[in-house]
């Protein structure tokens, strides 16, 4: 497989973007109050690079050429993608963005928390460890386990919106001595060899245009010794690429969610392998038998719901509740309250959202494949 081809980054260019899209609102509580206050020019701007990838393109017509585009733009691709979508999480799901499994009774901020600890004992990390967060969004997950371990996160990102709102978190928590936000592209990361005794990476690594790209490049950054956890999103190996259904349900959670080429399991445990970490965790948890699937909140199942308190978090992700929210940007948008492209950016978070139910209920797709991989001790063999 030929290397992926890098964008070359330009910090200056991206400064000016998020300086010009949002304005003011990385200080802001988030949601509609943040989507609102963006510049409506450069929402547009944001809206057509983005959307650019995938309008007119469906699972029938979809080419490798298609799909090479996407990934020689991932780094754009990802950034718009963000710059879009954050205000959109926020207010739908939280500051962790990702899933998690769910115990009986458990309420969702709770279960999503443990699914961070998890991986963070998983990964062994220890307090003083100098860890990185590889795509560490608005840092929730990194303050978790800053929290949660005492170690000392870096968290990396290449939206520079999500940074801003990263460090104001952190600095409203008193964690600011404990966390740093650095800007970067993850597949060229400027950190020195050796820098770090731990990474992990929650459901960012998906937006890599190759896995042992960015692997490889995790395990350059690596102390030998130190452990790389990562809860990754893939496809199952019963994705057959020739099945109209299962390619639709594929392009359609790349399409919502911001990536430029998902693989199947089996591929991603080669790209751990090839990048040359001992493979000590290899499991899809969302095989677990769980009581309540991973994907209830998307699904609307209220009959899973742990806690009361969760209502309000469940009703806006059913489709009823996405369904009015949609219609509220669409009726916002008209009338010039919030930027154009708001309500098409909605509408393609609903249709990844019923792709990503459906690709669980039928085995397709997994977020959370966890992986963790050691990177062997000087003279210590890799993996095979």
């Amino acid at each position: 497989m030929a290397p992926a081809v890098l964008e070359q980054e330009d910090h200056s260019r991206d400064a000016d973007f998020k300086k010009a899209m949002h304005k003011d609102s990385a200080a802001s509580r988030g949601g509609f109050a943040a989507i609102m206050g963006k510049d409506k020019v450069a929402q547009k701007v944001a809206v057509d690079e983005y959307f650019k990838h995938w309008d007119n393109k469906t699972a029938t017509d979809e080419t490798l050429a298609d799909r090479d585009a996407r990934k020689s733009e991932y780094a754009t691709l990802t950034r718009h993608y963000y710059n879009l979508a954050t205000d959109i999480y926020e207010y739908g799901w939280g500051q962790s963005f990702h899933f998690c499994r769910f115990a009986y009774g458990e309420g969702f901020h709770q279960a999503i928390a443990r699914h961070e600890h998890y991986l963070a004992a998983k990964t062994m990390i220890k307090d003083d460890d100098k860890v990185l967060d590889v795509g560490c969004g608005v840092g929730g997950p990194a303050r978790e386990i800053a929290k949660f371990t005492g170690a000392h996160i870096t968290g990396l990102n290449n939206n520079d919106y999500q940074i801003d709102r990263a460090i104001n978190y952190a600095k409203k928590e008193g964690l600011s001595e404990q966390l740093d936000f650095v800007k970067g592209d993850f597949m060229q990361m400027t950190f020195k060899d050796e820098s770090f005794d731990n990474v992990y990476a929650i459901e960012a690594t998906v937006h890599a245009p190759s896995l042992e790209g960015i692997y490889s490049e995790i395990y350059r950054v690596l102390k030998p010794g130190g452990r790389f956890g990562v809860y990754e999103w893939l496809m199952t190996d019963n994705y057959d690429n020739d099945n109209m259904n299962h390619r639709e349900i594929r392009l359609g959670i790349e399409q919502g969610d911001g990536i430029s080429n998902m693989v199947k399991i089996s591929e991603g445990v080669a790209a751990m392998k090839a990048a040359g970490f001992i493979l000590e965790v290899n499991e899809d948890l969302a095989k677990r038998p769980d009581a309540t699937p991973w994907y209830y909140p998307l699904a609307g199942d209220f009959k899973y719901m742990g806690t009361i308190f969760d209502l309000y978090t469940i009703g806006r992700m059913t489709k009823v509740g996405r369904g009015i929210a949609h219609r509220l940007m669409g009726a916002m948008e008209w009338a010039g309250l919030a930027p154009p492209g708001t309500r098409k950016t909605a509408d393609s978070f609903a249709v990844a959202a019923d792709c990503l139910v459906a690709g669980a209920k039928e085995d397709l797709f997994t977020p959370m494949y966890l992986m963790v991989g050691r990177k062997p001790m000087k003279g210590e063999k890799k993996s095979e």
